[in-house]
């Protein structure tokens, strides 16, 4: 059996972070759990990371660059309406497919709110960065227009709380997102906690 380097470790770990802090949350989230199901002590974990938060904020991390290649791979050699598109088509086919990066993004979202509340600056501002360079990913090919970018990301967010609360792509919510939107969405109680593990 070949051993992984602490590189593809550590990758291999934030992968497992994403998923368990996906359904779990900051707060609803042990450690304990995150290295027993990627198959390494805790304390081979805190080797890699600094604490929770800093596994936390690796996740976070990777949500965010995972969404930002995946709109890069989605507009190569494209521009304007063609690649605002391929955008809408590729994040939503990759949310309905895998639900756990969509509710990531949302505990994201959460535990920012929730830090700076808190006092807790830092995190936001590395959070922010990620969000800041998602941003000029979806802008360099909308022709840096503010405006598109702008609605392209509000549709965005407005799918993701669609998705995330269950309406059906009948539903006349969809009636004013692009028609792949529509047709991807899922039914509701899709993105239902998986069962615990038995």
């Amino acid at each position: 059996m070949v051993r992984m380097s602490a590189d593809e470790r550590r990758r291999s770990v934030i992968r497992v972070a994403v998923s368990e802090f996906a359904r779990g949350g900051y707060d609803g989230t042990s450690t304990e759990a995150i290295a027993r199901r990627a198959g390494v002590s805790q304390p081979y974990l805190f080797r890699l990371f600094a604490g929770k938060r800093a596994l936390f904020l690796a996740a976070a991390r990777c949500c965010l660059a995972d969404t930002a290649r995946l709109f890069t791979e989605a507009t190569e050699g494209l521009a304007g309406e063609e690649a605002l598109r391929a955008m809408a088509n590729a994040y939503t086919r990759v949310i309905v497919k895998e639900p756990e990066r969509l509710l990531m993004q949302m505990q994201v979202y959460v535990a920012v709110a929730a830090g700076e509340a808190d006092g807790d600056a830092a995190f936001g501002e590395a959070v922010r960065a990620e969000w800041r360079r998602l941003w000029d990913t979806v802008h360099r090919p909308l022709g840096a227009d503010t405006g598109q970018t702008t609605t392209f990301m509000a549709y965005g967010m407005l799918v993701n709380v669609l998705v995330c609360l269950g309406f059906p792509p009948g539903d006349p919510l969809w009636d004013g997102l692009y028609p792949a939107a529509r047709a991807g969405a899922r039914q509701p109680g899709a993105l239902q906690r998986r069962p615990a593990p038995g």
